[in-house]
């Protein structure tokens, strides 16, 4: 099922859609704009798309569909009608909003994570003129689904917390994006709405790499609609 949910703020609605299977394949190579016509029933506005590769860049637009095909894993606006989109398979997704129409939405792989992708994020809001920002997390994989190697999981640990450290079902080690892009935003003091949040690996619905080898990708969406 297609998550939608609205926030109020003060030049508009800010809109924030996570798409499934039902909306869908995104992948693209990167570009919304490929997968006409389902682009189109979720918002007919200009989208805004990156190529995405785990880091921590965060490109601003100043227009809408203003920033295409740069490589970033972060979109920030304050301009109405610009739609921000980011792709994912078992990566957390992640919209942001803010009460002056800030808003942002963010692709937080583990590799992004440790980065710092998310405080960027905050931070580019920030100097775009937002106060409090508050964050949504969509869909990603869950720890007991995401077997993770040994010297990687040291590493993320060390950098977002002893929290992000967990077990799978089979009782082996694994990374708890979920709590990652919780600790994550913890340091910007920006707290995350997890109620939209589903496990890739599983739910049909959605895309999942890691447990299904799917090459199909879901959406986040956000934009603002003036008042």
């Amino acid at each position: 099922m297609t998550v939608r949910r609205s926030f109020p703020t003060d030049r508009g609605v800010a809109r924030l859609v996570f798409t499934d299977r039902d909306d869908g394949d995104f992948a693209g190579d990167g570009d919304p704009g490929r997968c006409d016509p389902q682009v189109r029933a979720l918002s007919d506005r200009p989208w805004s798309w990156v190529r995405q590769v785990h880091g921590d860049g965060v490109v601003v637009v100043t227009e809408p569909g203003g920033g295409c095909g740069l490589e970033a894993d972060a979109l920030v606006t304050a301009v109405p009608d610009a739609v921000l989109t980011m792709r994912g398979a078992d990566c957390p997704l992640v919209g942001l909003f803010s009460p002056e129409g800030v808003l942002a939405v963010a692709h937080a792989g583990w590799r992004g994570l440790v980065a710092g992708v998310l405080p960027r994020t905050v931070a580019t809001m920030r100097s775009c003129g937002a106060t409090e920002v508050s964050a949504v997390l969509g869909p990603c994989i869950s720890a007991g689904r995401y077997e993770f190697g040994a010297d990687d999981l040291e590493h993320a640990v060390a950098v977002l917390g002893a929290g992000v450290r967990g077990r799978t079902g089979g009782d082996g080690p694994a990374l708890d994006l979920v709590a990652g892009v919780v600790a994550s935003l913890a340091t910007t003091g920006v707290t995350v709405d997890l109620r939209s949040h589903r496990c890739t690996a599983g739910d049909p619905s959605l895309y999942s790499h890691r447990a299904r080898g799917d090459r199909g990708r879901h959406l986040a969406a956000i934009w603002l609609e003036p008042v």
